[in-house]
């Protein structure tokens, strides 16, 4: 049975919890500040001809996000990066809110063929925090696999809606199997940066 450590994450060590009117200062401060953290590696978003998905820096922002802040602020994190969208702010892949219409469907971006990764990212930092919280961070390959459960369920979520327009075929094609690769590499750095964190606290604690 997985068990909880007293400091779940490494945010949580950082900046420990608390019951009283700074817990709630303290969790705007971490969900605010994560909602940005997303948008910014949003900003880094490079298109590709073959493929409505481009190449952003957003799965490795996500997955931290779920790591370092665990289940329910990860998840409000993204929740709270969501509405921003929705409110018509610029914080998804190259600059665009949820209402700049999309190619080649003209559909707004949140229910154009990418909208499906964005309604998988709350369940995806959930699940990921969660695990963490749960010992899944300390260790580098239970976090890599913490890690890849995460992506998984990214692509699970991309691919299904992106199915819609264009069959499970080109889904696959077009919203997997070009990231794979790329994506991999963002696992690693995700996996590598929590191990690494618990490290040097503990160095810094002896």
């Amino acid at each position: 049975m997985l068990r909880r450590p007293s400091a779940a994450t490494l945010v949580d060590a950082l900046w420990p919890r608390a019951t009283t009117a700074q817990g709630l200062v303290r969790a705007v401060i971490l969900v605010v500040g994560f909602s940005a953290l997303m948008a910014v590696s949003a900003r880094v978003a490079i298109p590709l001809p073959f493929t409505p998905v481009p190449f952003t820096l957003q799965p490795l922002g996500l997955l931290l996000t779920g790591a370092l802040l665990g289940s329910r602020l990860g998840a409000l994190a993204l929740l709270a990066y969501l509405a921003e969208g929705l409110a018509g702010l610029p914080v998804f892949s190259a600059g665009r809110s949820a209402w700049t219409p999309v190619p080649p469907v003209g559909l707004p971006l949140i229910l154009g063929p990418t909208a499906g990764y964005l309604f998988v990212y709350p369940i995806v930092a959930f699940v990921v925090g969660w695990l963490v919280e749960h010992g899944w961070g300390r260790q580098v390959g239970r976090t890599l696999v913490a890690m890849a459960i995460g992506m998984a369920l990214v692509y699970l979520g991309g691919a299904l809606w992106l199915a819609r327009f264009v069959g499970v075929e080109l889904a696959l094609a077009q919203g997997v199997l070009p990231f794979v690769l790329w994506d991999a590499i963002k696992v690693g750095i995700a996996a590598a940066v929590l191990p690494s964190g618990w490290a040097l606290l503990g160095r810094r604690a002896g």
